[in-house]
């Protein structure tokens, strides 16, 4: 079991009750999932690109990542529906974790200028959203290894009913919150 996990069962439980008042231990927000999403929109002209994006992906996350493909057909972008554009991996359980505290203690203080991620990019319903520019800073990508340098989505999908709630559960797990 990893150590947020852990950290999760025992202290952050506890603070939530208290900060928050619950009279159920049933009704302390969690973690549900954590999706990472890429889109590689080059994929349209090469498809080797898609291939090298899953490889990164897999290695970051653990877990092989699906392809998403195109809903619709956009003209302008020269897409048609059902061409693959993307990949991405939904994370649960032990492996959530493990990502999570990955991320927040060793790749999000690698990125260069950082002072924190936007406290404000919750989407109403208590999931958080966090850009990524490079998938540089995560210890498993080699630096040589790469073709190109792709950012990527993470998005934290909480059971939190409000946004305050989700971010208390975020700051408890340590995340960097910018001033």
């Amino acid at each position: 079991m990893s150590r947020l996990k852990e950290q999760y069962q025992s202290e952050i439980k506890d603070a939530m009750i208290k900060k928050f008042g619950y009279k159920n231990v049933m009704e302390v927000p969690k973690l549900e999932k954590i999706v990472v999403n890429m889109g590689v929109g080059e994929a349209k002209e090469n498809a080797k690109v898609l291939d090298s994006a899953m490889g990164d992906m897999q290695l970051i996350t653990g877990q092989k990542p699906i392809i998403t493909k195109a809903k619709k057909s956009v003209a302008n972008f020269k897409i048609r529906e059902g061409m693959s554009i993307g990949c991405k991996v939904t994370l649960r359980g032990d492996k959530m974790y493990e990502f999570a505290d990955r991320l927040i203690n060793l790749a999000l203080p690698r990125v260069r200028d950082f002072r924190g991620v936007n406290p404000n990019a919750f989407d109403g319903r208590g999931n958080y959203a966090l850009g990524i520019k490079e998938q540089l800073i995560f210890p498993e990508i080699e630096y040589d290894k790469i073709d190109k340098v792709r950012g990527m989505d993470v998005i934290f999908v909480t059971t939190a009913r409000t946004d305050e709630e989700a971010r208390e559960l975020l700051r408890l797990f340590n995340m960097p919150f910018a001033k």
